[in-house]
């Protein structure tokens, strides 16, 4: 999960899925003090290395000393979702594309992906058009991403995820 949009995720143990998505995914995001401008990786870059404490003047301090100039964290103004409620990858699609394992036309590079799977023996690009069961919730997988690493899906049973919970095509 990404708390603070471009910035890097932070794991957590359990994750409510609501149907916008990830409860506290991208909730926060970095904003130029002098401007107002909401700042990104693709316009302020080192944003993603930046693995967020959950203290916004802590947070705030360590991004100004990283990007020269006074910023913020603000509470984003509406939902984060740019394509998908959620976007899947699993940890075997990572390692793949690590070892430069990918798809003709697809990059390896940071997938930004919200919920990351442990899939030993499956594909998560199998189940476009399916639905599958993750913990308590329940997601449509719609397609995969334009960079081709996981999936992306709309959530059809809201529900908690836990580390460890089963996930299985429905």
């Amino acid at each position: 999960m990404h708390p603070v949009k471009s910035l890097a995720p932070v794991d957590t143990a359990v994750v409510q899925v609501t149907p916008a998505g990830l409860a506290g995914d991208r909730t926060r995001t970095v904003v130029d003090v002098a401007t107002g401008e909401r700042l990104r990786e693709k316009t302020a870059p080192g944003l993603g290395a930046v693995v967020p404490t959950g203290d916004d003047e802590a947070d705030a301090a360590a991004l100004t000393a990283l990007l020269g100039r006074p910023v913020r964290l603000a509470e984003a103004d509406a939902p984060q979702v740019m394509v998908a409620a959620v976007h899947l990858v699993s940890r075997q699609a990572l390692e793949r594309a690590a070892r430069g394992d990918v798809p003709a036309g697809c990059s390896a590079a940071d997938p930004r992906a919200n919920l990351v799977l442990d899939l030993p023996g499956d594909d998560e690009r199998d189940w476009v058009g399916r639905e599958v069961a993750v913990g308590g919730a329940v997601l449509r997988v719609t397609r995969t991403p334009r960079h081709c690493l996981g999936v992306y899906a709309e959530v059809t049973t809201p529900g908690r995820v836990s580390v460890g919970d089963a996930v299985a095509p429905v």
